[in-house]
């Protein structure tokens, strides 16, 4: 395999999104790999012994420091109990169950987790009130996650 093809291969692969590349010319094999790494992105080449010795050294880029998160609310903090999707209303277009500042009781509804096609209801276990809603409307949550803090 020719230096000018591999070094043109490392560029479309480091410009592209995809996370693995693997190209066969006979006997020779050439396996282009991204390791995943928060903040970063590094390109990792695997050739042959016969083509390592062609290849040029490709450096690693910088990481930037990770952004510093605004710490979370203090009080009662609600958790999924379980993994699905998070919807702050019972419909779409619909008001939401509560918002930063309201008064809740315990048993009041808070969100909705949608699980394998099934809407599960998250009541509050804790009165007071609403001081920050941690998830988006719409986004997958895990397990444990915080959901709402209630002060």
């Amino acid at each position: 395999m020719d230096l000018r093809k591999l070094k043109s291969l490392i560029e479309l692969f480091e410009s592209s999104g995809i996370g693995e590349l693997e190209i066969a010319e006979g006997e020779e094999r050439v396996r282009i790999t991204r390791a995943p790494a928060p903040g970063s992105q590094q390109t990792v080449v695997h050739a042959t012994p016969q083509l390592s010795a062609m290849l040029p050294a490709v450096a690693a880029p910088v990481p930037e420091p990770a952004p510093v998160a605004a710490p979370a609310p203090e009080g009662h903090v609600v958790k999924s109990p379980m993994v699905g999707t998070f919807y702050r209303a019972g419909a779409p277009g619909s008001k939401p169950f509560v918002e930063v500042g309201d008064a809740v009781q315990v048993g009041d509804p808070l969100c909705i987790i949608e699980a394998m096609k099934l809407m599960n209801e998250i009541e509050a276990d804790q009165a007071g009130v609403v001081k920050a809603v941690l998830a988006e409307n719409g986004q997958a949550v895990e397990y444990g996650q915080p959901l709402v803090v209630i002060g």
